[in-house]
């Protein structure tokens, strides 16, 4: 049986009012903070998706200073990553026997990424109704478990990937940080800027390759 279309709906306010790409990857450009934004879900469903924007958000808070998870859309990378090879385990060997070892060795568990988040989540259901100061308790609690280690690791990818991939919208991790994105060549600007800092404007892999990109959640 086909599963229901899920969608994420936010207030633009709450994603910083300005989005580059939507979840489909084509231009939004600027939308009025009052608008109401439909993501449609590949993985979560609405409830799973806004536990883990407000999880995320405790991860990598924003401030006044710089942006957050929230801002950066990282609930959308995360979903997306479920959804593909990657949520089903597609690249790692999963056959028993399941044992642990060291901690250097990696997981050595049987159940997938996505798996892995269904049960997680299940436990932190209600989390995005919670004062911040519980949540970061109820984040204080599974810190030990591997879905934190999951979370926490994807918060830091859908932050700083390219944007392709349904996170860093606008490159706000990029700009926070200064990179200018893959730049293939500085070879233009070499004799160019001489006693000055030199910060070009970061550009995603689509837009300096001038190609279209295939992410690698996308492949079949």
């Amino acid at each position: 049986m086909m599963r229901r279309r899920q969608f994420l709906n936010l207030s633009v306010s709450t994603v910083g009012g300005i989005l580059v790409f939507s979840v489909e990857r084509n231009a939004f450009g600027m939308l009025p903070r009052d608008k109401t934004l439909r993501i449609p879900l590949r993985f979560f469903d609405e409830n799973e998706a806004l536990i883990v924007a407000a999880a995320t958000s405790r991860i990598f808070p924003s401030d006044e200073s710089s942006p957050g998870a929230k801002e950066a859309g990282v609930v959308v990378y995360i979903d997306r990553q479920l959804a593909g090879p990657y949520g089903r385990d597609a690249h790692r060997y999963t056959e028993p026997p399941f044992e642990d070892g060291p901690a250097e060795f990696g997981y050595q568990g049987k159940a997938s990424p996505s798996e892995v988040y269904r049960e997680g989540l299940r436990k932190l259901k209600g989390f995005e109704n919670l004062s911040t100061a519980d949540q970061d308790n109820a984040l204080k609690e599974i810190e030990s478990t591997h879905f934190f280690s999951l979370l926490h690791r994807h918060s830091i990818e859908g932050m700083f990937s390219d944007p392709i991939h349904g996170g860093n919208i606008d490159m706000v991790g990029w700009q926070m940080i200064g990179f200018p994105g893959p730049q293939m060549s500085y070879f233009d600007d070499v004799d160019k800027h001489f006693d000055e800092a030199f910060r070009p404007k970061p550009a995603n892999l689509q837009q300096i390759t001038g190609m279209k990109v295939v992410p690698s959640e996308d492949e079949k």
